[in-house]
């Protein structure tokens, strides 16, 4: 059988991804729900010891994996390659930008109205070391990216084009968010072999983006390899640091932004079958309901999308209907809007996003799927433009496309349309996140 030259590469790719994961899946042992309690400590810039040492391992791995992806991929374009696909007409979207994971540059787009093809925003940056996540402020001013080196911030020119980048932390981390009042930096760092993984918030200037040179705050995990972080909206009355680690389950955690140090009482949530991993989490826009992506949540080792209640006294899940099944081994990625939940359900030969809509009485709340609509190979990260047009989907494995697209079906409420499909660099890009500019 004839096996081309990209595919070969993607292949590659996928399997370096794999090693990657693997490295650093989480530490197996058992974990028990927490009473609540508080564990913040201060994090100096200079780390200690051990601290060091567990991202010195976790760096060397790491940059010995990316090495391989990275060698032969030079070449990458200024304008945007013509490979969009897709025919009829479009509207214009908001600003998105993307991380090429295996290439390390973020890139930035948009559609313009009645084209499939979507438009450069600048030009790509060349981040310093290969990178694993991405956050946008509130304001949209600022785009922090997560690289082995560290966390790098970016400011966003008016046009959308970002500016030089600056340090903002030297911290390894697997998943970062900004809190809503973009004050502070939350970030998600793994342990080494058997150490625990570590909660940690740095204050920044909401102004500058950049840290003030206060002390860094954090708590240990009980799982050495969080996943995915989710932080609740600004403004509700029981607002919380949500951390999905894996088999280790999931890490409640009150957040004050106002406070010194920001992290409060901790419980957790256990994984609901053995075997189970918690992949991804997210939180309802008013803060009524967290969302678990959870592997072999259901029988026949079939994974689901939990659905828990926000309360003070953390969450609670709903007594009937939870977990919902989804296409797959379980949910990779998760989007959650007022009405609606988006859940992207990761696959190498192809991923599908399971679309459910909400509906909520007084406080009693259930889901109804919609169905599932294909995507591409290993879907990675899902946004919504800030012209609320647009589901945007960036596939991991680049196949059919490194960017998928989808639009609202005008029929059925929250239900998506397959839209154009495009190429966000000269592949094998291996895109791993997008995040969508904020409304002005």
């Amino acid at each position: 059988m004839y096996i081309s030259e990209d595919e070969i590469r993607v292949r590659l790719a996928a399997r370096v991804r794999k090693q990657f994961h693997e490295r650093f899946r989480p530490f197996s042992r058992p974990i028990h729900s927490s009473t609540p309690h508080n564990l913040n400590q201060n994090r100096s810039r200079n780390q200690g010891a051990a601290v060091k040492s567990k991202k010195l391992v976790f760096g060397a791995v790491a940059a010995t994996l990316f090495a391989i992806v990275l060698s032969g991929c030079s070449g990458f374009w200024d304008p945007l390659p013509g490979s969009g696909s897709g025919t009829g007409t479009n509207p214009a979207s908001g600003v998105f930008y993307v991380l090429n994971g295996t290439i390390s540059q973020v890139a930035g787009f948009s559609f313009t109205a009645d084209t499939t093809t979507p438009t450069a925003v600048g030009s790509p940056i060349t981040l310093p070391s290969a990178a694993s996540a991405l956050a946008i402020s509130p304001s949209g001013s600022f785009l922090y990216v997560s690289t082995l080196t560290g966390v790098y911030v970016y400011p966003v020119n008016s046009d959308g084009s970002l500016g030089a980048g600056q340090s903002v932390s030297q911290d390894q981390t697997s998943s970062i968010q900004i809190d809503p009042s973009g004050s502070w930096l939350i970030e998600a760092i793994p342990g080494a072999n058997s150490s625990n993984g570590i909660l940690a918030a740095i204050p920044i200037n909401p102004s500058t983006g950049l840290d003030t040179g206060a002390s860094e705050q954090s708590i240990p995990l009980p799982a050495n390899n969080p996943v995915q972080l989710a932080i609740s909206p600004q403004g509700v009355d029981y607002p919380y640091v949500f951390v999905a680690m894996g088999t280790g389950g999931t890490e409640i955690v009150h957040f004050i932004s106002g406070n010194t140090s920001p992290f409060g009482s901790v419980g957790h949530l256990n994984v609901k079958n053995s075997g189970g991993g918690d992949n991804a989490v997210a939180v309802d826009p008013q803060n009524r309901l967290l969302y678990v992506g959870e592997t072999n949540a259901l029988s026949g080792d079939s994974g689901g999308l939990r659905v828990l209640t926000i309360g003070s006294d953390g969450v609670t899940e709903l007594p009937t209907g939870s977990p919902y099944a989804t296409t797959g081994t379980g949910p990779y990625f998760i989007l959650a809007t007022a009405n609606y939940v988006y859940v992207a359900n990761r696959a190498e030969t192809g991923s599908f996003i399971t679309t459910f809509s909400l509906s909520a009485t007084s406080s009693t709340y259930s889901l109804s799927s919609l169905g599932n609509t294909s995507t591409g190979s290993l879907t990675s990260s899902l946004a919504i433009d800030n012209t609320n047009t647009y589901l945007l989907a960036v596939n991991t494995g680049g196949s059919p496309a490194d960017l998928s697209t989808f639009t609202f079906d005008t029929t059925t409420a929250g239900k998506l349309d397959a839209g154009p499909t495009a190429a966000t660099g000269t592949d094998p890009v291996g895109a791993l996140a997008i995040v969508a500019a904020p409304a002005p």
